[in-house]
């Protein structure tokens, strides 16, 4: 790998037991897609803007294919968290469910309020309705963060039973989709406030923060989601050079269409490579 300019490293983490089992083979598709888009990139003969990260990319995979792989999984995946940004790399968490996406909290917890998350989620995983599991499980797991929550800021969410004081509790801002559709303008301003005032940075995107009819391929999909282009100009919003991480969880191939959602994924894997390591 180059030493010259910003590094990125890459980690599949296909965790995806208590909810949306499905989603583990999509973050092993997104590794082999981006295998295959790094080795395209150096079969090129000639000079294309991939120069930028294609050398500068380091790709990791966890499996968890027996009972003994996922035995310590949450401390694991902390610890390669940890190594990451010890070393000052770009990180590329690629989760399976959204409960995947726990050592990456754990981690930032310990920044404090340091560290700013902007959460792009279909729902505020918070949920402690009568009928759910007190448990650990992809729809609470922010309950179970290993210390205080970092700042969150959800955009996009269409929760319509959580009281706003319990999401209060747990969330510095939760931006409906609603308010992106009807004042577009006021809530890309609330991202972009949070994210001027933190030191750092991590995108956290759950596929369901998409409507449905431009991402099929996610186990609980959610009317009034998000457009690409909405998506964009979210991270554009919450972009700087502290962005120190992307997050993406709840892709499952198995629901796809045409491979719409996983073209959508690998455009916005390569957009995000692109818009870190052209930037330095």
């Amino acid at each position: 790998m180059s030493d010259d300019g910003p590094r990125t490293t890459a980690i599949v983490f296909p965790f995806d037991l208590f909810g949306s089992p499905g989603a583990g083979a999509g973050a092993a598709l997104l590794g082999d897609e981006l295998r295959e888009v790094l080795a395209d990139n150096r079969r090129e003969t000639v000079p294309t803007r991939a120069a930028a990260y294609s050398d500068r990319l380091r790709l990791r995979e966890f499996t968890f294919e027996t009972l003994a792989d996922y035995e310590g999984w949450r401390r694991r995946g902390r610890q390669a968290v940890r190594q990451v940004l010890r070393r000052g790399d770009f990180l590329l968490w690629l989760a399976g469910n959204h409960l995947g996406a726990l050592p990456l909290y754990d981690e930032l917890s310990a920044l404090g309020e340091r560290c700013l998350v902007v959460q792009l989620d279909a729902h505020l995983d918070i949920h402690d309705f009568a009928g759910c599991t007190s448990e650990l499980s992809h729809g609470n797991f922010l309950l179970h963060c290993a210390g205080p929550l970092p700042p969150v800021v959800n955009v996009g969410h269409r929760e319509l039973l959580l009281r706003p004081e319990h999401v209060a509790r747990h969330y510095r801002l939760a931006l409906p989709a609603e308010l992106l559709a009807l004042d577009p303008d006021r809530a890309l301003a609330a991202v972009r406030d949070a994210s001027r005032r933190a030191e750092r940075v991590f995108l956290d995107i759950d596929c369901d923060v998409f409507d449905p009819a431009f991402f099929p391929a996610v186990g609980q999909p959610v009317p009034f989601g998000l457009s690409p282009q909405q998506l964009l100009r979210c991270l554009d919003a919450a972009w700087s050079e502290r962005v120190a991480g992307v997050a993406v969880s709840e892709f499952d191939p198995g629901r796809d269409q045409d491979d719409r959602s996983l073209a959508t994924l690998v455009w916005l894997l390569e957009y995000l490579l692109l818009r870190r390591c052209e930037a330095a």
